[in-house]
């Protein structure tokens, strides 16, 4: 028997001029001020470095060994969770557990847990523990069965593994494992982690991760400048000082290469070798669509973040976005709930002022000139014409410029400072315009 106990931590972070619109109608908007930069410092911040790994045949049969054995031991304890919660409608804590996971060691059917390292098998049942934490909390979905094909780890804590001079020694292994260190501002020598995660990927690839416990560094001098952003799939987002990034559209690019390895996997025999070999190739692949798509979201995050104290962002509906699906791949692909994100702990790390949106906001729908509100504004149009004032809008950049302003507003604590109607949704329907406006044909084109 066992459940919910003690929390491990978690790995925390890695480490032009404001639009100014004229804002005839002032009216309510309402956002979250996700991060605000703060006065006092942090006393540090844990960092986590990811490098390759290569074990010798000695040490791939341990850390193989001890994959099993940590998947056994979760899915073990995800079975019996299940079935006693089913049956006797009571929790299981995290001693029990642990608990349990000594008298496992103590059958004779599983007598051979005690071959492998006890420490990777107690952090899985705390990250269970954290997983059913998250759960019940709202934050995530019912924890799942672990699967042998897919990316196995093991997590092991200081009293598992000997640093000395750079060389990584973990417990049940002789020798060093071989590392390549590629943070040239890091010296390998003095690294004292916390803990080390060792991992293999399903297209064969090792590597190990250093969590460090590391001072908290000066922040980058401020800039005085204020961006707003709106994500979309022609440009990947377009600021409100009307610069564009386009969208890589990384799975598009690589979807004729991939879909060849896919034919080839379907028609190989289950438990053949060839069958092992084509499913590494389509592994492979997709590795390089999402090392390629990482690459690109943290390079624009950080330029976001290195060039503005204020970053205003819309709260996408992701998840509902994607049942459209003629859309669906091509959202997901973008990125967007990873590239927001990394924009969260980025601007935390680096002391700058994040706010969100709120999804029911008319951003592209909104004059950011005189703050006239459309009834209906179609996809398919990327220019209007304000019936208003008659200024000629962009639509990813009339929406930039009234995020930007709206989240101004959200920063100073002032909800009636930005142009545009109320967000906050009222009944079944969509927000409307908080004052009465003639019906007035918006000139639109594609």
């Amino acid at each position: 028997m066992f459940g919910l106990g003690m929390n491990p931590g978690s790995i925390g972070s890695i480490p032009a001029e404001p639009v100014r619109s004229r804002c005839m109608a002032r009216r309510p908007t309402s956002g979250r001020l996700i991060h605000r930069a703060p006065s006092g410092r942090l006393i540090f911040v844990r960092t986590a470095y990811r490098v390759r790994a290569y074990p010798d045949a000695e040490q791939a049969a341990v850390f193989n060994r001890t994959f099993g054995c940590v998947r056994l031991v979760r899915n073990k304890a995800l079975a019996e969770r299940r079935h006693r919660y089913q049956s006797e409608g009571k929790r299981t804590t995290y001693r029990e557990t642990d608990a349990a996971l000594t008298g496992w060691k103590r059958t004779e059917d599983l007598a051979f847990l005690s071959e492998v390292s006890s420490v990777p098998l107690q952090q899985t049942l705390r990250h269970q523990h954290t997983a059913f934490q998250n759960f019940f909390a709202g934050r995530t979905r019912y924890p799942r069965f672990k699967s042998r094909s897919g990316r196995q780890s093991a997590h092991y804590t200081r009293s598992a593994f000997r640093m000395r001079d750079g060389k990584l020694i973990l417990a049940r292994t002789s020798m060093p494992l071989e590392l390549v260190w590629s943070f040239d501002q890091v010296n390998l020598a003095t690294l004292d982690p916390t803990m080390v995660v060792v991992s293999r990927e399903p297209d064969g690839r090792w590597y190990a991760t250093f969590a460090v416990d590391t001072d908290d560094p000066e922040p980058p001098a401020a800039t005085g400048h204020e961006a707003g952003v709106d994500l979309g799939l022609k440009d990947f987002l377009v600021t409100s000082d009307g610069d564009r990034v386009a969208n890589p559209r990384h799975l598009e690019r690589k979807a004729r290469n991939l879909a060849r390895h896919q034919r080839r996997l379907a028609r190989c025999q289950r438990g053949s070798n060839n069958r092992r070999k084509a499913k590494t190739k389509v592994a492979r692949a997709h590795r390089k669509v999402r090392n390629a798509r990482q690459d690109f979201l943290h390079r624009t995050t950080t330029n976001l973040v290195r060039s503005a104290d204020l970053i205003a962002i819309e709260d996408l509906a992701v998840k509902s976005m994607v049942r459209n699906r003629r859309l669906a791949r091509a959202i997901s692909d973008a990125g967007w709930g990873e590239f927001r994100r990394q924009l969260e702990y980025k601007a935390a790390h680096a002391r700058r002022t994040l706010v969100v949106i709120d999804r029911w906001y008319p951003s592209s729908k909104t004059c950011s000139a005189c703050g006239h509100v459309l009834t209906e504004l179609k996809l398919s149009v990327r220019h209007w014409t304000c019936p208003d004032c008659r200024t000629r809008h962009d639509r990813d950049l009339n929406a930039a410029r009234n995020i930007l302003a709206a989240g101004r507003a959200v920063a100073r604590g002032d909800s009636g400072d930005a142009c545009g109607a109320d967000v906050r949704r009222q009944g079944p329907s969509l927000p409307r315009s908080a004052t009465k406006q003639e019906a007035r044909t918006a000139r639109c084109s594609a």
